[in-house]
């Protein structure tokens, strides 16, 4: 913990305008036996209280982990130490491997989303209501009040995932933000287009979601392989890679493709020098 807190003082210093941490209790190899993990609420919270001026965020806390009263009442707490800082992500889940370690049932998809659309729905109230009342198959509410408040009027809420059939349509009508990692140029404006055809059904200004995606940052093959090992070919679509130049185009192709937002996604041991090397490039401070 203690370098990672250096790390994200050097990041805001570097001048990027936005740092996430992530949910999980696996490290990111996901394997049985490797499992070295920062619990997320806490370390979103450490994120806020170490930091002045980039957004915290989360992408993205796993619908399935955690209550949806527990993570209103967190984020309204890490807006108030980040003093209107912070954005909540959720997503379905998916890494089955910490549901069966801890003993949580691993829903089919279908539950897992059905799950996500109440979380967010449930979310959204304690936020923003005075008084929540709710009633649904998975959660429910009566009279409940989550205080004090956010400091931001509407703290935003992220939807992460790239499904076309139901996560893009959840995020269509419940999110101000939308994520999705590690994908193509193209295939990112294939899905925004999907979120967008999906607006216009419910009627809904597509403008109003922000469009963001997750990309890696890798110099070299040797570092593309050494960060996500036998995830590599999965995640090459979605890795920046080359000379600055090339790293610079790329971006430029993720902003054609109608990306708001582009996240550099980190593994560790984090290099700190990519990072250096990264803003130097897009002349960031």
């Amino acid at each position: 913990m203690p370098e990672l807190r250096r790390i994200w003082r050097r990041i805001e210093d570097l001048g990027y305008g936005w740092i996430s941490i992530w949910d999980h209790f696996y490290a990111a190899t996901f394997r049985a036996d490797d499992p070295y993990c920062q619990e997320a609420v806490a370390a979103h919270a450490a994120l806020a209280a170490d930091t002045s001026r980039v957004r915290v965020g989360s992408l993205v806390y796993c619908a399935g982990y955690r209550h949806p009263a527990v993570l209103a009442n967190a984020m309204c707490t890490i807006d108030q130490i980040s003093n209107g800082r912070c954005d909540y992500g959720i997503g379905a889940g998916w890494a089955q491997v910490e549901y069966e370690a801890y003993g949580m049932t691993f829903p089919p998809v279908k539950e897992r989303m059905d799950i996500l659309e109440e979380h967010i729905q449930v979310t959204r109230l304690l936020l923003n209501q005075e008084v929540s009342n709710f009633e649904g198959k998975y959660f429910s509410l009566k009279d409940a009040r989550c205080e004090p408040k956010p400091v931001q009027q509407k703290l935003p809420i992220w939807v992460g995932g790239g499904g076309e059939q139901r996560t893009l349509k959840i995020a269509a009508k419940y999110a101000d933000a939308w994520n999705v990692p590690f994908v193509s140029p193209e295939a990112f404006a294939q899905k925004r287009e999907v979120l967008h055809r999906h607006c216009a059904t419910i009627g809904r200004d597509p403008s109003e979601i922000r469009c963001a995606v997750n990309v890696g940052i890798a110099w070299t093959e040797d570092s593309l392989r050494s960060q996500f090992g036998e995830l590599t070919e999965r995640v090459r679509p979605g890795v920046l890679t080359g000379s600055e130049q090339q790293v610079i185009d790329r971006i430029g192709e993720y902003v054609e493709a109608g990306a708001d937002q582009v996240n550099l996604a980190l593994r560790a041991p984090i290099n700190v020098d990519d990072i250096e090397r990264f803003a130097a490039a897009l002349k960031l401070s």
